[in-house]
């Protein structure tokens, strides 16, 4: 069996959505140089609160990459609120999974993901539910350090 699904080679080598949007209206960058993953998402909004665009750039692994390009293909044209939900272990399953020692990089998606959002509420005063949202991720846990 091979360590990495298809889907996950497949956004690895083809990765989704990469780039900077210039004056995006949430930004939200997680990751630890320790533990070698760094993630920044960008995100434009338009006035109904949907996903126009969303961008990528991640330093790190392919996991990490193949994560980011798949987590921008889901939220890409959903609402905030349905961005808000998407989860690390969604991210894994519509990359028919990632190896256990790998699945940080979904956490990173689905954190840096929640910190643009974030990003983008706090720049224009919406009120939001802190415990929605990430605090600082801690490596830790997921790497070994």
């Amino acid at each position: 069996m091979a360590l990495y699904s298809e889907k996950v080679m497949d956004h690895f080598r083809n990765p989704r959505n990469v780039g900077v949007i210039e004056n995006a209206d949430g930004v939200g960058e997680v990751g630890n140089p320790v533990c070698g993953d760094i993630m920044k998402i960008y995100l434009k909004i338009n006035d109904d609160q949907i996903i126009d665009d969303v961008k990528f750039e991640t330093f790190g692994c392919g996991s990490a990459i193949a994560s980011s390009s798949m987590a921008t293909e889901l939220i890409k044209g959903k609402p905030l609120d349905e961005a808000l939900k998407l989860t690390n272990k969604a991210v894994t399953e519509a990359l028919d999974g990632l190896p256990a020692h790998k699945l940080h990089c979904s956490v990173l998606a689905e954190e840096a993901i929640k910190k643009a959002v974030k990003d983008y509420y706090d720049k224009n005063g919406i009120e939001y539910d802190e415990s929605k949202f990430p605090k600082d991720h801690d490596c830790e846990h997921c790497c070994g350090v």
